[in-house]
């Protein structure tokens, strides 16, 4: 490969990789980094639109980027009947050959957990898959008519809220078919993809890979079924297997003995987190694990019978579970330290 090719091949990506995060400012940007003038980014951009990687609006100083969609492939299906991973050899790998290696192992995983979740929990008939890749990423969206997974797990473990539903996604293994599942499917795909979104009824939540917390908003729409959104980038060096690591306390250990909960998912809008009802409710099933990340990021102060239940009685009473208080702003590290303190053994 020659200088002037390799120069060009990079000029290309830089463009592509940065157009989302700069769509209006993306020839000045690569001005400063390459030192070239406008006039020679502008051929590259240029060669980009035409070949429908980039697409272009607005004019002069108005002009905008984004990149463009290079492929599509829609899926529509009944449920009866259906094998995920049939519906993935004929319909979706096909499409995802030219990934990378990693990129096929998430998206062969991801799609397969959440079509067989449709087939197996949501009572629903139709199942639709739609998949769009760029020069960067692919996307899909996988919608059912069932009943909705957060009012389906909110009815069948006595919740208060659907958001509550949430909160219990984001602890990982919770499945309300234990005999047959895991429940860790959709835990582990929201942690492996670069972007994942679950939105039924009132409720959305999602994760960004890297990050911590799970996100929980409120929506107006309120429409039946669930919809699940994946991104993930076609180069991606990923796999599930670094991914499920992280999540596994000992290296000897294979099982999902590790989880990160975000603790502000239990609030309801303004309310503090004082009660021991509220605790119990943030305990649900940690006996579970092996370590348990509490993550207070959000979370400005909490209560002395929240703290006791959680740092005193529930530790007194799981020994081998390790809870570890992460994020925490002053006054609820003050909590925590009091009630620890009051179970700690005399010397």
């Amino acid at each position: 490969m020659t200088r002037t090719t390799q120069r060009t091949k990079s000029i290309r990506a830089f463009l592509l990789d940065n157009v989302s995060g700069h769509p209006r400012d993306l020839v000045a940007i690569a001005c400063a980094h390459f030192r070239l003038s406008r006039q020679a980014i502008h051929r590259h951009v240029s060669g980009l639109v035409k070949e429908g990687l980039l697409v272009a609006s607005g004019v002069t100083r108005q002009r905008a980027y984004e990149l463009g969609v290079i492929a599509t492939h829609r899926v529509a299906t009944e449920v009866t009947g259906l094998e995920e991973h049939v519906l993935w050899r004929s319909e979706i790998a096909p499409f995802m050959n030219a990934l990378s290696a990693g990129a096929q192992d998430i998206w062969h995983y991801g799609f397969t957990e959440m079509v067989n979740n449709v087939i197996d929990h949501s009572g629903g008939t139709e199942l639709a898959a739609s998949i769009e890749s760029t020069a960067i990423s692919t996307r899909m969206w996988i919608h059912d008519n069932g009943v909705g997974i957060f009012r389906k797990i909110k009815t069948e473990m006595g919740l208060e809220d659907e958001r509550h539903a949430v909160l219990e996604l984001s602890k990982g293994k919770l499945t309300t078919d234990p005999d047959n599942h895991t429940g860790e499917g959709i835990f582990f795909s929201s942690r492996v993809f670069d972007e994942y979104a679950i939105l039924s009824g009132e409720v959305v939540f999602s994760h960004q890979f890297e990050e911590e917390e799970d996100w929980i908003m409120e929506r107006s729409r309120s429409d039946t079924g669930t919809s699940v959104y994946m991104s993930l980038r076609n180069d991606t060096e990923r796999t599930t297997a670094k991914v499920f690591k992280k999540f596994v306390a000992n290296t000897d250990d294979y099982g999902f003995t590790r989880t990160v909960v975000p603790v502000r998912l239990l609030r309801h809008g303004v309310e503090k987190l004082v009660s021991r009802s509220q605790a119990k409710r943030l305990l649900a099933r940690f006996d579970r694990f092996k370590v348990v990340m509490l993550d207070f990021s959000g979370v400005d102060t909490i209560g002395q019978a929240f703290a006791d239940e959680i740092f005193r009685v529930f530790v007194a009473r799981h020994p081998s579970v390790k809870i570890v208080p992460i994020k925490m702003r002053a006054e609820v590290k003050r909590m925590v330290a009091r009630a620890r303190e009051s179970g700690a053994s005399p010397t």
